[in-house]
C-alpha cells in the first residue's frame, strides 16, 4: 500500500499536504483506482478498524492531560496512534499521545509531548515574526543536507502562512508556514504548541489545503476540549520544577531539536529530525466516505 502513495517530507513536523482529494465516487468501482490499489485500500481500512477507537466521551493524552471526543470525530490514544504513524510512513519516537479525526478521515490531528520541562513565556510580546522567519530558513538549508544524503526531497521555507501568536489566556502558541518541496509541491505546516507545567503539548494538523479554511475553526474548537490535569497545567509551577533552557522562540526554530542536542540524542541517530508522512490517497479517504458511527 505504502509503495503507492507519494510522501511529503518535512522536518519535526508533519505536513498539510495540497493535493485535493476527490470524493465524487465510492471506492467500488472508481475507474481510475486499479485492482490492486483498492485492494490495497481494504486492507488499509481493516488495519483501521482493528485500532482502538473512542467516539465519545474524553481521551486520554498520557498521564498529563485530556482531550474531549465530540460526537462525530474518533480518537485513539499512544499505541493506536504509532501505528497509525507508522503505516503512513512516519518516524517515530515514542512522544505520540493521541491521533483525533473526524469519522471519515477527511483530516486529522495528531498529538506528541516534549519533556522540555517549564516554558518561559516572557517572550509573548516580543515575538519577531522577520527574524523567527530568517532562522527557520537557515535551519532548513542545514536540514536539506541530510534530506540529501538520505535521497529524500529537499524543503524551501516559503514564508508564513500564519505568523506565530501566543495567547497568554490558553497558554497556546501557533503559527503556520507555507513550504515548497524539491518537487515543486507546496504544503502548509500547522502547528500549536500547548505549554504546561513539565512540558509542551506538541498539536499538528494535517489536512488539505484547499480544506484549510473550513477546518481550521473546527480544529481550534476541538483544542479547547484539550486540558492539562491541574497538577500538569501551566499555573502549577512551582519553584525547583525543571524549567526549558529556550523561550517561545526557540519552540518556533527549534527548541526541541536544541533540547535533544544536548543529550547526544541526534548525535547518537540522526543530524536532524526528518519526519516523513505518506499523503493517504483519495483512493483509500473514499472508503471512508459517508460512513456512520456505527460502522467503525
Amino acid at each position: 500500500m505504502i509503495s503507492k502513495l507519494r510522501p511529503l517530507l518535512y522536518v519535526a513536523a508533519l505536513a498539510i499536504t495540497t493535493t485535493p482529494p476527490s470524493f465524487a465516487q465510492k471506492l467500488d468501482t472508481p475507474p481510475e483506482v486499479s485492482a490492486e490499489e483498492a485492494a490495497a485500500a481494504e486492507k488499509f481500512k481493516q488495519f483501521i478498524d482493528k485500532l482502538d477507537w473512542k467516539t465519545e466521551g474524553t481521551g486520554p493524552l498520557g498521564g498529563m492531560a485530556t482531550l474531549s471526543v465530540p460526537s462525530g470525530y474518533r480518537f485513539t490514544g499512544a499505541a493506536g496512534t504509532l501505528k497509525l504513524m507508522e503505516a503512513y510512513g512516519n518516524l517515530t519516537n515514542g512522544s505520540e499521545l493521541g491521533y483525533i479525526s473526524p469519522l471519515d478521515m477527511d483530516w486529522f490531528a495528531v498529538f506528541e509531548f516534549q519533556d522540555s520541562g517549564y516554558v518561559k513565556d516572557d517572550e509573548k510580546n516580543k515575538l519577531d515574526a522577520d527574524n523567527i522567519l530568517k532562522q527557520l530558513k537557515e535551519g532548513q538549508l542545514e536540514a536539506n543536507k541530510e534530506l540529501s544524503k538520505r535521497g529524500m526531497p529537499t524543503l524551501e521555507v516559503l514564508g508564513w502562512q500564519t505568523p506565530p501568536f501566543y495567547n497568554p489566556q490558553t497558554n497556546n502558541l501557533e503559527w503556520a508556514i507555507r513550504l515548497r518541496s524539491g518537487d515543486g509541491g507546496q504544503t502548509i505546516n500547522y502547528k500549536t504548541k500547548l505549554l504546561g507545567r513539565r512540558g509542551v503539548m506538541d498539536v499538528v494538523l494535517v489536512c488539505d489545503e484547499s480544506l484549510l479554511s473550513s477546518v481550521i475553526p473546527e480544529y481550534q474548537k476541538l483544542l479547547k476540549g484539550f486540558a492539562y490535569k491541574k497538577e500538569e497545567s501551566y499555573a502549577a509551577f512551582s519553584k525547583g520544577d525543571k524549567v526549558a533552557t529556550y523561550g517561545l522562540t526557540g519552540l518556533i526554530v527549534g527548541g526541541g531539536v536544541l533540547a535533544l542536542a544536548k543529550t547526544g540524542f541526534l548525535a547518537k541517530f540522526w543530524k536532524f529530525i526528518v519526519v516523513a508522512v505518506l499523503a493517504v490517497g483519495a483512493f483509500i479517504k473514499r472508503i471512508f466516505t459517508g460512513k456512520t458511527q456505527k460502522s467503525i
